[in-house]
């Protein structure tokens, strides 16, 4: 049986936290690819730590549409900049940039291509899962939107020069108390900002006080004994000076804040025909069609894949109970609405273009899809024809 009361947890961390700075620097490779050539394969890690920058992974696309070495640092050192990293111990124009990018594997690539006589495959073998809750508008669980928020709004006024004691590392946590699963108040708030030389703890805590009241629902600001902010006492050396960062280590603080699974892999740095982001994506667009056709109260969709193999494995929907049509029946719509196989996502979701740098923080799910593509996963386009189920 679900349990009805209860807390719940969950955190996010700033563009400008070290994973988050890798992330960001992956994405925007990918992009510098995508944008030069639709059907490029890109598979970018990154690891940053004190004036160091290292790029590693394969790529594939035509010789002649290739980016240049210098065009691939740029594109990496501008991500830093726009994050906001000009520090001493990491600076967007001096770190030390290391590219190690190669072409991609022939026998991943015999696998994944599309031929005459097969379809294209999966990228690689895996499981992904999507989610969605009516707990909230943006049908996501409200302790990770709240987290996501609040550093998106300190970033926000960083940036504007409204709050210039703020630097580009935090992170944040939100407990909330949940009553017959519903989320009913907040029980602690934990906010960790690098700040400039010079600011007390409790200077640090009044700044973040009025964003924390903005972003939280009226009346919902926890008890002062649970509001935290730089417990440590002080973050003046943060970011990759502080602390190394490598792509894809804030995989829940991508997706749901640990309130449904996450698959196998990460997101950032990986071409769409990856299906750990590809179909990771498809999962949330149909969960969150699922949860707005008004068929469950929540839904949580995995998939399977085989490398090389286009058609999915399995498909499976639970909705905890809360579902007002077979969930079978769901499973069966889901197939008929869209096609699972790794080139049917990316033509329904329209993936082959450059829109994942803008993925990189404050997570992949709960955000408004944009004109030119940009979190396309987010749309309710099938939710009506779902309601025909009911």
């Amino acid at each position: 049986m679900i349990r009805k009361s209860y807390n719940f947890t969950s955190e996010s961390v700033s563009e400008g936290h070290p994973d988050k700075v890798c992330d960001r620097i992956s994405d925007s490779i990918v992009d510098l690819f995508i944008g030069r050539f639709p059907e490029a394969r890109v598979a970018c890690e990154t690891l940053t730590t004190t004036n160091l920058i290292v790029l590693a992974g394969e790529m594939r696309m035509p010789e002649d549409l290739m980016p240049s070495l210098e065009e691939m640092e740029h594109t990496a050192r501008q991500a830093v900049k726009d994050i906001g990293y000009h520090q001493k111990g990491f600076h967007w124009r001096t770190a030390e940039l290391i590219n190690r990018l190669h072409g991609q594997s022939n026998d991943i690539a015999m696998g994944v291509d599309e031929g005459t006589d097969k379809e294209e495959g999966a990228g690689d073998q895996g499981i992904m899962f999507g989610y969605a809750t009516n707990e909230t508008p943006e049908l996501m669980p409200a302790p990770i939107i709240y987290s996501h928020q609040i550093l998106k709004r300190m970033a926000e006024l960083r940036k504007s020069g409204e709050q210039p004691e703020f630097e580009p590392d935090a992170k944040s946590q939100v407990t909330l108390r949940y009553e017959n699963g519903r989320p009913v108040g907040v029980e602690s708030v934990v906010v960790s900002t690098q700040h400039k030389y010079g600011f007390t703890p409790d200077d640090i805590r009044e700044l973040v006080r009025p964003i924390v009241t903005e972003v939280l629902p009226e009346g919902w600001f926890p008890p002062e004994e649970e509001f935290y902010v730089n417990p440590t006492g002080n973050f003046v050396i943060g970011g990759p000076d502080g602390d190394a960062g490598l792509t894809g280590r804030k995989i829940i603080v991508d997706t749901y804040g640990g309130a449904a699974p996450h698959g196998g892999g990460a997101f950032s740095g990986k071409d769409p025909t990856k299906v750990d982001r590809s179909a990771a994506y498809a999962c949330r667009y149909l969960a969150k069609n699922v949860v707005a056709a008004g068929l469950a109260d929540r839904c949580t969709i995995q998939v399977s894949y085989a490398i090389g193999v286009a058609k999915p494995l399995s498909v499976y929907v639970n909705c905890d109970g809360t579902e007002k049509v077979d969930p079978e029946k769901i499973e069966n719509a889901l197939r008929d609405l869209m096609d699972l196989s790794p080139k049917g996502i990316r033509t329904h979701l329209q993936l082959n273009r450059p829109i994942y740098a803008r993925t990189a923080a404050y997570g992949h799910f709960g955000r408004t899809p944009e004109a030119d593509g940009g979190f396309s996963w987010e749309k309710t386009d099938i939710a009506d024809q779902l309601k025909g189920l009911l």
